[in-house]
């Protein structure tokens, strides 16, 4: 072989790998599901009328912010992969999943669900709802509402204000005692039976709307803090809005979510994640 010809497959190589690396930046499922179709938020905006778009999160946050004529088929839902089979057997029109944000991985779940049952022409758009309803107030519904004024939405400061990290969040919710109250909003593929604070925390996902708003009154009532935690930190920035009809004022979230703070744990006892294998999702 030459070293022509060497020299040119060498810069084929590199350029596939920066390509594959260039598509994949800022969307880390991306390169954990290799075998998952996505469709970029410009595309899914051009075929909105020709697709189905099916939002795979709690039907709390569906109803917060969605994207306008969106289903929602919630991925926690144990029935979910039987209700994407009837949804297939009323339409032919491609299916496409979307979730919150590119850390959100339901998205690519709900397409292996598909494929698993051997659904075709399914989708992940996993730039996720944020990015959507800053690209495309006209097709979002907020609160009911559509068109959305973006500004409407709850700003990253109104968030940020009532985020801890988990060093700080742990510390505040323990020292005060019984006027605290720590919530595990993650659904059941994200817990998978293990809490951050098992001895103190409640467990209860953004489906059950009802329990929460009796947390709610009840922090209220007793002038109670609530400490709320999801997986990746960007669930419960649609329960901010609920909290603060509820008229709490008192709350904080856990900044980066359980997986930052199980990692963060990891990290100090000297375990090492990519020898253990571990993937916190």
């Amino acid at each position: 072989m030459s070293i022509a010809i060497k020299i040119s497959g060498a810069v084929m190589l590199l350029s596939t790998v920066y390509n594959t690396h260039a598509k994949e930046e800022g969307f880390p499922g991306r390169l954990e599901f290799p075998g998952i179709p996505t469709m970029e938020i410009a595309e899914l905006n051009k075929q909105l009328n020709q697709v189905v778009v099916v939002d795979t999160r709690s039907q709390l946050e569906y109803e917060t912010l969605q994207i306008k004529g969106a289903l929602n088929l919630s991925i926690a839902d144990k029935t979910f992969g039987d209700k994407i089979q009837a949804l297939r057997l009323k339409t032919d029109k491609p299916l496409v999943f979307y979730c919150n944000g590119r850390d959100c991985h339901k998205s690519y779940l709900a397409v292996k669900e598909a494929q698993r049952r051997h659904i075709e022409n399914t989708f992940a758009y996993d730039a996720g709802m944020f990015d959507w309803a800053k690209a495309y107030p006209e097709h979002t519904v907020l609160l009911g509402k559509n068109p959305i004024n973006p500004q409407d939405i709850l700003s990253e400061a109104q968030f940020e204000r009532h985020l801890l990290d988990s060093d700080s969040f742990t510390q505040q919710a323990f020292d005060l005692g019984s006027k605290s109250i720590i919530i595990d909003v993650r659904d059941k593929y994200q817990r998978a039976g293990a809490g951050v604070f098992a001895t103190k925390e409640r467990w209860i996902t953004l489906d059950d709307r009802e329990k929460l708003q009796q947390v709610f009154a009840q922090a209220v009532k007793d002038k109670r803090t609530l400490f709320i935690y999801d997986e990746v930190g960007k669930q419960v920035q649609w329960l901010q809005y609920a909290i603060e009809r509820a008229g709490l004022k008192d709350y904080f979230f856990m900044k980066h979510g359980a997986k930052a703070y199980f990692t963060k744990m990891m990290k100090e006892s000297g375990f090492n994640l990519s020898l253990a294998g571990a993937k916190l999702h």
